[in-house]
């Protein structure tokens, strides 16, 4: 059975209403990403960080997976299917895709400001004064600004085994993650779908100019064409 490997990015989310922080004033919500993504943010005003993500959190129980989450559900029914994806939401699992990894963290848990191993679930809002079982405090278990990808590595080893690399939703701009796709084989083919793309296809690189969802349909189209 092939191996797609799936990179998605904000843009795969965008048509779900999640709102992304890279548009171009650089906001995110109305703010400045470096107070409310970044240690130094949390450091400086823990409780504009903390109610900043229970927005986020609450959001994610308002919006659906949009049908290009169901798309790429659905290429579980003939292939084995990996998705890395930079994004923080739950839309992917909600879809039905049973193998997700997470590089930048997720919504709906947290960790201790303590160690960074000690993960819990997390569904309502997170305040000052929920503490771990050491009694340090939790934070929003998201990868910030500064610091490390700790799945980085493994996500790496899942694109070495790719026979397809799918790229939805996201410029491959923002480092580590944009290395990825350099991880997979040179026999790879690679799909690119984003409306506005920065690259160009090539004798490897498929490049799809469209939504997530326009684009996932001409997937599948290109996709049974080859099989």
């Amino acid at each position: 059975m092939k191996h797609i490997v799936v990179l998605t990015g904000a843009g795969m989310s965008a048509e779900s209403g999640v709102k992304t922080f890279r548009d171009e004033n650089g906001l995110w919500e109305g703010h400045d990403v470096m107070e409310v993504a970044t240690p130094e943010g949390f450091a400086k005003n823990p409780e504009l960080v903390l109610d900043f993500y229970n927005q986020r959190r609450r959001q994610l129980f308002e919006v659906e997976p949009n049908a290009a989450h169901i798309k790429i559900a659905k290429l579980e029914e003939q292939y084995d299917v990996s998705v890395i994806t930079q994004n923080v939401d739950n839309l992917h699992e909600r879809a039905g895709n049973t193998r997700v990894l997470h590089l930048h963290g997720e919504l709906l848990k947290v960790r201790s400001t303590f160690d960074a191993n000690d993960i819990q679930e997390w569904t309502t809002d997170l305040v000052l004064g929920d503490l771990c079982k050491n009694g340090h405090q939790l934070r929003p278990h998201i990868v910030w600004f500064g610091e490390d990808v700790p799945l980085i590595e493994k996500a790496a080893q899942i694109c070495e085994t790719a026979d397809v690399l799918l790229i939805v939703g996201t410029s491959m701009q923002v480092y580590p993650a944009a290395g990825l796709m350099n991880y997979a084989p040179s026999n790879a083919p690679i799909y690119f779908i984003d409306p506005k793309p920065n690259i160009e296809s090539n004798a490897r690189v498929t490049v799809i100019a469209e939504t997530a969802t326009l684009g996932m349909q001409k997937f599948f189209k290109l996709l049974s064409e080859q099989s």
